[in-house]
């Protein structure tokens, strides 16, 4: 007779999380910093919320001994990137980014071999090896003012999402070389789906972060990172709005402004392709666990922090 393996059982998760959480958030001296994209709860229960600038910048200023990051593994990295000191836990480390994913580091060293006179602009959506390799790091809420400040004889790389990039040349009027990379959850609006709704909601006004297609940002009537569609939809007279990015945003968005409609933008098929996988990948189970057992911890190497933090600096000291 067969008998299975003894499996000890894991402890039970406490009935109360919420509590859990807070407790060991004041027994570490920790802070949690979400992105708009998390889950409802795990956005109920940060200390920050914020697109990648502001919590690159909640990150620079904590005094918290240990950094709970509620994100994607390029957003820790940037944090551990800030405080080389700190303990920085990602709740769960397959919580990766199909951007990031998109500019290998070897592949991008060639490309950039090709073009030894460009100055390199990486968007924060990289790898530390990545903006180990750059010049400045930017955001979509700063890409535009970054560009502005760069003298117009010098030629710039710009990496690694090209929607960002093809946008940030519009408004700049600066002609840069793109890296091919792109997000797979911006690219997955449908344009056509996007008409049927505007015909569907005339009254909707249409606001759309810049990693999205071309094709979808015409159709937009306010384009921007998530804190400005955030604040966009605070500050306009408008009733109702197709909301074109993540819909995580749309907890905050309902929050800030409760009277208001809000409708997330279709995918190109009938599939839930309009949420991150990865940043879903957090839960606030996980998230009591990273913190309970202090681990999964994000390291670097430390020549790689160095040679990422002069970038990360520059993007800070730019931003002011």
């Amino acid at each position: 007779m067969f008998t299975a393996p003894f499996a000890p059982s894991k402890p039970p998760l406490p009935k109360d999380l919420f509590g859990a959480i807070a407790d060991l958030k004041r027994d570490l001296n920790a802070v949690i910093l979400a992105h708009y994209y998390q889950d409802p709860d795990i956005q109920d229960v940060a200390d920050f919320l914020g697109d990648s600038l502001g919590l690159s910048q909640q990150a620079a200023q904590t005094d918290a001994d240990v950094i709970v990051f509620a994100g994607v593994h390029f957003m820790a990295e940037t944090a551990k990137i800030l405080n080389p000191n700190k303990l920085v836990l990602l709740p769960d480390l397959e919580a990766g980014c199909s951007l990031a994913d998109s500019c290998p580091p070897a592949e991008f060293a060639k490309f950039k071999e090709k073009h030894p006179d460009h100055l390199v602009i990486s968007y924060i959506n990289c790898t530390a090896d990545i903006k180990a390799m750059s010049d400045i790091i930017c955001t979509s809420a700063n890409a535009v003012k970054i560009v502005n400040q760069i003298p117009e004889d010098q030629p710039i790389i710009f990496a690694p999402d090209r929607n960002l990039g093809r946008y940030v040349m519009e408004q700049t009027g600066r002609d840069m070389v793109l890296w091919q990379g792109s997000c797979m959850v911006h690219e997955t609006f449908s344009e056509k789906k996007m008409v049927q709704l505007k015909i569907q909601y005339p009254n909707a006004e249409v606001i759309a972060h810049p990693e999205c297609e071309e094709s979808v940002l015409r159709h937009a009537d306010y384009i921007g990172s998530t804190t400005a569609l955030l604040k966009c939809c605070q500050q306009s007279a408008s009733q109702s709005f197709i909301v074109v990015t993540e819909p995580g945003i749309i907890h905050q968005m309902e929050k800030a402004a409760p009277d208001k409609q809000f409708i997330p933008a279709p995918p190109l098929n009938n599939c839930a392709c309009n949420e991150c996988p990865h940043m879903r990948l957090n839960t606030l189970e996980k998230l009591y666990l990273a913190m309970k057992n202090r681990e999964p911890e994000i390291t670097l190497p430390e020549s790689t922090r160095l040679a990422a933090l002069r970038p990360m600096q520059r993007m800070l000291e730019m931003s002011r």
